[in-house]
């Protein structure tokens, strides 16, 4: 499970090849927060960036990120995302796709922006609601996920009150489809490839997929989820 292509994300790889087009990554300290993105942390290796550190937030992705891991140079760290143990001004670049759209965003940010350099880069993919009000089902996915959405025209605001430079945005909307299609397939074909304890996680993460795909390509999920990548920048 070695290609790029294998990012069980919202967004897949577009998020990363977004950041890459308007940021050189080159010597760049990185924290990486959120499970599945062992694949983002190797991603930033080969764009030469100085180091990747991951950091996930409960005990099987800890597990499950150190076996993906077991040959890379990438510390995975289990952490509070709004609680971490970095020094303060210690990354040049925090990246983080879907893992911010949590109900405790404002602590995350104030997070992030204690442990980023001044002038660092954060690279945000966002969960994003696109109308309001959304039906019950689409709640009943958000809070199983715990995932807490910003409205679409809003989060640009949001961001640029909390101290941001917007250098970049794009609507990934439109790749979630894919994204549901993807994952349900590769996971499929490769969960017979893997050692019983990675079977044991990617069946929850298929059974997760599974859920949140019926809903977003049977059940008109499309008109109300949306994802978006955003390239800010700490304000000096």
């Amino acid at each position: 499970m070695n290609s790029t292509k294998n990012i069980f994300l919202p967004g897949a790889g577009q998020q990363f090849k977004h950041l890459k087009e308007n940021i050189n990554l080159k010597e760049k300290r990185v924290l990486i927060i959120g499970s599945n993105s062992e694949q983002v942390g190797m991603m930033f290796l080969r764009e030469d960036a100085a180091s990747a550190n991951i950091i996930v937030d409960d005990h099987d992705s800890l597990m499950n990120s150190r076996f993906i891991l077991k040959d890379e140079s990438i510390p995975v760290r289990l952490m509070e995302y709004d609680n971490t143990d970095f020094n303060n001004s210690y990354f040049d670049l925090v990246y983080s796709q879907g893992g911010i759209s949590s109900r405790f965003r404002n602590k995350i940010i104030k997070e992030i922006k204690r442990i980023l350099k001044p002038g660092g880069i954060l690279s945000a993919g966002e969960i994003v609601s696109l109308q309001i009000p959304v039906p019950e089902f689409i709640k009943d996915i958000w809070e199983a996920d715990s995932i807490y959405p910003l409205q679409l025209e809003t989060i640009n605001n949001y961001y640029t009150e909390r101290g941001f430079e917007l250098i970049a945005e794009k609507d990934l909307s439109a790749s979630l489809k894919e994204f549901y299609n993807s994952s349900k397939i590769l996971l499929m074909k490769h969960i017979v490839e893997l050692s019983e304890s990675e079977k044991s996680y990617y069946k929850k993460l298929i059974k997760k997929i599974n859920h949140e795909a019926d809903a977003y390509l049977k059940l008109g999920g499309e008109k109300y989820i949306g994802f978006v990548s955003l390239v800010l920048r700490k304000e000096s």
